[in-house]
């Protein structure tokens, strides 16, 4: 697999261009400050996860996997709560099992969760009763109330997101670990609507099949299926707010790749996808892989040119683009 060679990149390259989608912050300093202390904090994620997520999508893409992304269009901070976050998870599990009893195949599971917080908006204000205000751009730049205190862009709370996005991930590791993605016991995985869904017979019919097969086989080996207590999750979530963004990159010298190291696998959304934008400036140095939001407005040509910016060196798309 090649390593694309960015001899003029570094993660603060993206200033030089057209910033779309990016909060206005009254205080400079503050928000300096601010990014100051999140570039200094540990990353959420680590560059050998990133990797091994390279090679699992690498496998969907040669049709041996599947990848199954679900999650929330946008997080609050009120979401970092422990029930919120296992319904979220079992509800990936749940449909990453019947996947595969029905596809035979390993699933790659990734949660559009753990740093979901910025909202790109169509307009950069508000009004209501002919009161304007900036826009509602999630937990991370604003608050949703109608106040001017409440729609002030605060920088603290990029420092806010980061904390409620470790603490999302370290509950979701913990849970897998302790044993909640048993594959022996996927009953614990149940929701309430499950258990009213006309499906439910089916379903209750693969957790059965999937567990005797399982019982099967470990009586027949005299030990138990490696790994089938536990599997891998990955987060991902829209590499929005660049400052945020910036501050979790790092260069990690022995793999000789910048690294985006706030989530395993960021996106660009159509309205930040401008092949001569920040967004696209900041995306083509960084070695996770990544997706990028196609819709009817996009022409062959915008795409195209989003491929070959974005991964330059690796025509066959090893990268995982």
């Amino acid at each position: 697999m090649r390593t694309p060679q960015i001899t003029s990149w570094h993660s603060a390259t993206w200033q030089t261009k057209v910033a779309q989608q990016q909060p206005t912050y009254s205080d400079p300093k503050a928000l300096e400050s601010a990014v100051a202390q999140l570039s200094r904090l540990p990353p959420i994620v680590v560059s050998w996860e990133i990797e091994a997520l390279r090679e699992r999508l690498a496998a969907a893409q040669r049709g041996q996997a599947f990848l199954l992304q679900g999650g929330d269009c946008a997080e609050t901070f009120a979401d970092c709560e422990s029930d919120t976050i296992a319904k979220k998870l079992k509800i990936l599990l749940q449909m990453s099992l019947v996947l595969v009893h029905g596809l035979k195949k390993p699933v790659v599971r990734i949660g559009r969760m753990a740093g979901q917080y910025a909202k790109p908006r169509s307009a950069d204000t508000e009004t209501k009763d002919g009161v304007t205000l900036p826009s509602y751009r999630g937990d991370i730049v604003n608050r949703p109330g109608f106040t001017p205190e409440e729609r002030e862009p605060d920088p603290q709370l990029l420092l806010r997101g980061y904390e409620r996005a470790a603490l999302t991930l370290n509950f979701v590791r913990a849970l897998i670990d302790g044993g909640f993605a048993d594959l022996h016991h996927p009953e614990y995985w149940d929701l309430d609507f499950v258990r009213h869904s006309p499906l439910r017979v089916r379903y209750e019919r693969i957790v059965t099949s999937i567990s005797d097969a399982l019982d099967f086989f470990e009586s027949m080996r005299g030990q138990p299926v490696e790994e089938s207590d536990r599997v891998e999750f990955y987060a991902s979530h829209e590499g929005l707010h660049l400052l945020y963004e910036q501050a979790q990159t790092r260069y990690i010298a022995r793999q000789k790749r910048w690294y985006n190291l706030s989530t395993h696998m960021p996106w660009i959304g159509m309205r930040t996808a401008a092949l001569d934008g920040a967004h696209v400036e900041f995306f083509r140095g960084i070695a996770n892989p990544m997706g990028v939001k196609v819709g009817p407005a996009m022409s062959a040509e915008w795409v195209q040119g989003l491929v070959a910016t974005l991964n330059p060196t690796n025509p066959r798309n090893e990268r995982g683009f």
